[in-house]
Parts: structure tokens; C-alpha cells; sequence
């Protein structure tokens, strides 16, 4: 089936750090890589996207000469070593910026759980329009403290108690994160995406 890409993606601008380390086929198409990513980060597919890489663009409808159609491009036509990190950016209101960062070019056939699938990762994605990073911390701080003036009003958008049942619940939620969950979602990905400008695998 050819080769397969370790890739770590790290949420920018987030401290403690939100990330995840995929293993991916080399020859996935960005439009499938985008898929992939939504998954396993937990985003709603609700906002636009694009993939950057050394000042060249990549996105579902490319509009001028530094732009590419993410379908018509495959991961291995970028990365071609260690190291590399192209970006993703999710959402251009809230921007949200992936960075993706190829820490091994050949990972090993035989120990593949799935064709596409997660290895490991830490702590939960934002919930979707809050306001990208800056937001998430705003939100984060204010659920915490429940003496905060927006802790009630933020409360009710995440559908928490209000006071100590939400300090503690935001907690247990940011914090969580089970890549076995993940890989079934990305296992039923795998079983109903439908066919695309390239197929997924290379013959």
C-alpha cells in the first residue's frame, strides 16, 4: 500500500498544549488529510480551512495563482522529510492554527492499527466559535471562577451548573482525551468516505 507518515499536530497559541500524533497514509490527498484532522481534534466541519506550506495555499476553492485545490494534492508532494511543518488553519474568524510537524516518513507497515489512525494525544479540542485562542482561555478562566462575571453566562453556553459543579466539570472535560475513541470515529471515516478527485490510496 505503500508508505505511511507519523505527524504530530499541535493547536498554536494553547498552553498546557492541545495536540495528536496520526499516522497517515504518505499519499493522502489535504482534502482527506482535512477530514482526518477534524476528526481527531474534534471540530465540527463548521468553517472554512486551508493547508500552507512555503507560501503556497491550499483549499477547496483556490481562487488565485499562490492557490492550489487541496483535492488535487497529495501530503507526499510536500513533505518529503523529518521535520517539515506545514500549517492548518481551521475557522478564519476564530483562527485556529495547526501546526503539523512530520517526525517520521516510513513508519513501519506492521504495526499499523488502521490504515489511518491515532497513536496518542492529550487534553480536549475548544468547543467550536469561542473565540479562537485567546477566547478559549477567556472562557477557561471564567468557568473557573465562579466569582468571575461572565462565569454564569459562559456556564449556560457550555450547559454547565453554574459554581463549583462547573469548575470541577470543565476540569474533567478539558482534560480529557481517548484515542480509542478517536479511532473508531476515524475507522467509520475510513468505511463511508465517499471517492474523491484522487482515491485514497496509490496503486
Amino acid at each position: 500500500m505503500g508508505k505511511y507518515y507519523l505527524l504530530r499536530i499541535e493547536l498554536a497559541d494553547i498552553t498546557p498544549a492541545i495536540w495528536r500524533r496520526i499516522v497517515v497514509p504518505a499519499a493522502i490527498t489535504l482534502d482527506r488529510l482535512h477530514d482526518v484532522i477534524q476528526i481527531v481534534m474534534d471540530w465540527e466541519e463548521q468553517h472554512l480551512h486551508q493547508f500552507s506550506y512555503k507560501k503556497r495555499y491550499y483549499l477547496e476553492m483556490p481562487e488565485t495563482p499562490e492557490e492550489e485545490n487541496e483535492a488535487a494534492v497529495r501530503l507526499n508532494q510536500l513533505l518529503t522529510r523529518r521535520g517539515a511543518t506545514p500549517h492548518y488553519m481551521y475557522d478564519f474568524g476564530d483562527s485556529w492554527l495547526h501546526t503539523l510537524t512530520l517526525e517520521h516518513s516510513n513508519y513501519p507497515e506492521q504495526e499499523l492499527l488502521l490504515p489511518i489512525f491515532c497513536l496518542d494525544g492529550e487534553r480536549a479540542g475548544p468547543p467550536e466559535d469561542c473565540g479562537g485562542a485567546a477566547g478559549y482561555a477567556n472562557l477557561l478562566a471564567a468557568v473557573g471562577d465562579p466569582q468571575s462575571e461572565e462565569h454564569g453566562n459562559y456556564c449556560d453556553w457550555l450547559g454547565l451548573e453554574e459554581g463549583q459543579q462547573a469548575v470541577e466539570a470543565i476540569a474533567e472535560i478539558i482534560a480529557f482525551f481517548s484515542a480509542d475513541e478517536v479511532n473508531e470515529q476515524l475507522a467509520l471515516y475510513l468505511r463511508w468516505s465517499r471517492d474523491r478527485q484522487l482515491p485514497l490510496f496509490e496503486k
